[in-house]
């Protein structure tokens, strides 16, 4: 998968929904349930991060469940590439970019969000073909001034702001015309998760998906 198809899919996920779901989850009881929450609440593309010992699984079974669409956050060696697309990943998000870990998503066929906080990081990332990045961490780089500030210059890619997202200032960044969404994890507070509460957490991703 070229950097080019990539990013033509990461363009199509990010229009799916306002807000992709920052997922950290400990429980993979939680998996199917919240993944069956968020669908339904209007927010169909889920990022799993890899950040806990049951990711892998969570992401095999957010996999199965219909009208969501999986993907693998906090991709950080070449390795984790692998796993993630084994598991049932369709895309992968990274904090930052390196070759190798861009090597992989083309060779495993992941379309990759990669990501990018400055505008130097912004443009190496163009010169290889990738036009839709994920800008993080967000809001202690600048915020959506940033993001606007970057857009005149380069106005070529489009972005997904992650970091400091919350329903407070998801707008200021929604409202710019190079960000096509933002990532967050207000939508599945650990509060609720571990309260069983679904239907709260399905309210909270219409909440979000009526944003834009």
């Amino acid at each position: 998968m070229t950097p080019a198809e990539q990013s033509a899919r990461s363009a199509e996920i990010c229009r799916r929904a306002p807000v992709i779901p920052v997922l950290v989850i400990d429980d993979l009881a939680h998996a199917a349930p919240l993944a069956r929450a968020l669908v339904a609440g209007g927010l169909p593309a889920l990022e799993v991060t890899l950040r806990t010992p049951v990711a892998l699984d969570v992401i095999r079974a957010m996999a199965e469940v219909e009208g969501g669409i999986v993907g693998a956050g906090t991709l950080l060696t070449p390795a984790d590439v692998k796993a993630a697309k084994a598991a049932g990943a369709t895309f992968g998000v990274s904090p930052g970019a390196t070759d190798r870990i861009i090597a992989a998503c083309e060779e495993e066929g992941l379309a990759l969000l990669p990501g990018a906080a400055t505008a130097t990081e912004v443009l190496t990332l163009l010169e290889r073909g990738y036009t839709v990045q994920k800008f993080f961490p967000a809001e202690s780089s600048g915020g959506a001034p940033a993001v606007k500030a970057i857009g005149a210059p380069i106005p070529q890619v489009s972005f997904c702001p992650t970091g400091g997202v919350s329903l407070k200032n998801a707008k200021d960044y929604l409202g710019l015309s190079n960000v096509l969404c933002v990532g967050g994890s207000w939508v599945a507070p650990k509060d609720r998760m571990l309260a069983g509460d679904w239907d709260g957490i399905t309210a909270l991703a219409r909440e979000a998906a009526a944003l834009r």
